[in-house]
């Protein structure tokens, strides 16, 4: 069973624009986009830096330092240099608080 804790309002979210919060000591990029709300580590696993500074299109976040990209429901990395994907975690909206599992990493 897996473990939901609030990362954020749902209102605190603006289109397209990431979200750093810590759950439990885990940094996580909160995105709204599409319709839908993903969380992602917020850590790139080419250069160790956060991926909530960099810009969303079409369900991918991209890194601002070397600009590999990843997608928000998989974690995998589009391109390089960047080949190692990053942990994506379950998501529930729960009235206006979007509810995050680290316990349950895709």
């Amino acid at each position: 069973m897996s473990l939901f804790q609030r990362a954020c309002g749902l209102a605190e979210l603006d289109e397209h624009t990431p979200k750093r919060v810590e759950i439990d000591g885990t940094p996580v990029a909160v995105v709204r986009t599409e319709g839908e709300v993903f969380a992602i580590n917020d850590i790139c696993s080419h250069a160790n830096v956060s991926l909530s500074e960099g810009e969303v299109e079409d369900c991918q976040i991209e890194c601002w330092l070397h600009g590999s990209a990843f997608d928000l429901r998989t974690g995998k990395p589009s391109g390089l240099p960047a080949t190692r994907p990053v942990p994506v975690y379950p998501v529930q909206i729960d009235g206006d608080d979007v509810l995050v599992s680290l316990s349950q990493e895709s």
